[in-house]
């Protein structure tokens, strides 16, 4: 759902056609995505610190973009640190500055995060790794917005707004001792808890097209097909490394295609996938009425997911609820499919007229109804 990059790095922007440009790079339209996307929203203008949690790869560093440039600071710089890319005894110094000759090797005055984002954002990643030896520190700065460097006297006071994020499991870190409960109430303001991508599979085709596109071009490779069964083994897939493994299996996916179709880089298992086996594209009607008879072309990813829902459909007698329906195979939710059913134009044959979900109209006329 973004890059992700250790150290600092100042991002500013503009105005608010870039935060809303910004926004546009999350991709996905499922349920659990637009909550938190309405959570940003609400948070984003206000200047409450916020504690993003989820999984490791599931966004976070790019909702906290999103915040910052949707907040009245998007002119301002957005400066970030991951505290565990930091070694613990460079750590102080990195949040909050150092004085020439203060320790062994400071050679020059170095000014910390805290002060480079004064005005701005500071995102802290990873803040479940700061050490309890410094979380005084940091608790200090969040209240009083005062701090000094190492090896001065001088208090600085900045105007900053904190968004950390983790992926540990903080309450429990506080019922061990590991991380103090004032210093996590004060982090915990505003939490925003990212699903998992496992939790939002809707999304996974938008997802792999996206980072097709991205690696084609950096790649030179271009990808005209990428197949039904392609996309089933993408959607069925766990993920428990998220976004960030999605995207680095379609970079291996898209070094590996050849003739233009995407390969599926994902080794078989028995417990990966609770859909069918897709048959190939010149099996799959785009008329689940009647087969074509042109030769299979290679399809747009439209196309695949066109005909894998049309697969679904049929191997579950056109019926999308239960245990046994099409949302099921297919890893969705009902409404989802739904949705996915009206956007692509799937209508239900007339001889499928036994499905649970289709209520007619009495301004449906013809063999079929739209569902």
């Amino acid at each position: 759902m973004g890059a992700y990059v250790n150290s600092s790095e100042v991002i500013a922007c503009t105005n608010r056609d870039h935060a809303e440009r910004a926004f546009e790079q999350i991709i996905g339209g499922s349920s659990a995505l637009e909550a938190v996307l309405e959570q940003v929203e609400c948070v984003a203008p206000t200047d409450s610190t916020v504690l993003i949690l989820g999984e490791t790869g599931t966004g976070k560093e790019l909702i906290a973009h999103a915040i910052h440039n949707a907040s009245l600071r998007c002119g301002r710089a957005l400066i970030k640190l991951n505290c565990a890319a930091i070694p613990l005894d460079l750590l102080e110094s990195e949040l909050f500055g150092h004085e020439k000759g203060a320790f062994t090797g400071a050679i020059a005055q170095k000014i910390g995060r805290f002060e480079m984002a004064d005005g701005g954002t500071l995102f802290l990643d990873e803040v479940g790794d700061i050490p309890p030896s410094l979380q005084p520190k940091l608790l200090r700065v969040l209240q009083e917005q005062t701090f000094e460097r190492l090896g001065s006297g001088r208090t600085h006071k900045v105007d900053v707004r904190l968004v950390a994020a983790t992926n540990r499991n903080l309450e429990e870190m506080v019922t061990r001792n590991e991380f103090r409960n004032d210093l996590y109430y004060r982090l915990n303001v505003f939490p925003l808890s990212l699903p998992a991508l496992r939790e939002r599979r809707e999304d996974i085709p938008a997802l792999l097209e996206h980072f097709v596109e991205i690696f084609s071009r950096r790649t030179g490779r271009q990808i005209h097909h990428i197949p039904p069964e392609t996309v089933a083994a993408f959607s069925s897939y766990s993920w428990p490394g998220n976004i960030r493994e999605l995207q680095n299996l379609v970079e291996r996916a898209v070094v590996l295609a050849k003739d233009g179709v995407l390969p599926n880089p994902l080794r078989p298992s028995p417990i990966q996938s609770p859909i069918p086996a897709v048959p190939p594209p010149s099996v799959v009607p785009s008329d689940p009425v009647a087969e074509d008879s042109n030769p299979a072309v290679p399809m747009t990813l439209r196309d695949s997911e066109r005909a894998l829902i049309l697969y679904a459909l049929q191997a579950s007698g056109w019926k999308i609820g239960g245990p046994k329906g099409a949302a099921v195979k297919l890893g969705l939710n009902r409404t989802t499919l739904m949705h996915r059913l009206k956007k692509l134009g799937i209508e239900r044959p007339s001889r499928g007229a036994d499905s649970l979900e289709e209520v007619s109209t009495p301004e449906q006329t013809g063999s079929s109804a739209r569902l």
